[in-house]
């Protein structure tokens, strides 16, 4: 947790640098808010992440929306303010001050900590720039696939090898069975000479 605590500083602090500007609206302050967790089946395919914010004396120009997303040890610009994967992540403004992300095509790479992000860049007020407590996204039902996938692995390799032990042993009969005609024919032949001799 320490560890998600200090990338969320570092996160923060790059997050104010990149967007801080000058502006008029000194006063400016947003306060923003999601759920602290959320679950979602895999079967879905897709699940819809919400943010909501609030503002008070900030201009009335609509605000940048980012995306970031924490792993176990690093975290990923999702949509900062353009999605980097537009297949994947889509973001949507349902009100004016609710905002989601959606993520398509759900697996297990998806369970993370998913945060908001909202900026007046017109503002330089240190607190115009703020982010959410994050989502915990769990998906349910992709560690089964994972598993089911690694069973079906399992099973193919034991057909397979059944298979293969089955084709051995019946080309070994086929062999003996044709060989065998000639194999007696000749040991006649070699008793028939020792009789002879």
């Amino acid at each position: 947790m320490a560890a998600f605590n200090n990338l969320k500083n570092i996160l923060m602090l790059a997050f104010d640098w990149i967007l801080y500007s000058a502006g008029t609206a000194e006063t400016c302050q947003v306060t923003v808010t999601q759920p602290r967790s959320q679950e979602a089946d895999s079967s879905t395919h897709t699940v819809l992440l919400t943010c909501a914010f609030s503002t008070s004396g900030c201009s009335s120009s609509p605000p940048q929306v980012l995306w970031f997303r924490f792993l176990t040890n690093r975290h990923e610009d999702l949509c900062t303010p353009g999605c980097r994967d537009h297949q994947k992540y889509k973001v949507h403004f349902s009100s004016k001050n609710n905002i989601s992300l959606q993520i398509h095509n759900l697996s297990v790479y998806d369970n993370a900590v998913y945060i908001c992000g909202v900026a007046f860049s017109d503002s330089s007020s240190p607190y115009s720039k703020q982010t959410g407590g994050g989502t915990v996204l769990t998906i349910r039902g992709a560690e089964e696939q994972h598993s089911n996938g690694k069973l079906t692995f399992i099973f193919m390799i034991i057909i397979s090898s059944s298979l293969f032990l089955y084709s051995t042993t019946v080309f070994t009969f086929f062999v003996v069975y044709k060989l065998k005609p000639k194999l007696l024919k000749k040991s006649g032949n070699e008793d028939s000479r020792t009789e002879d001799c």
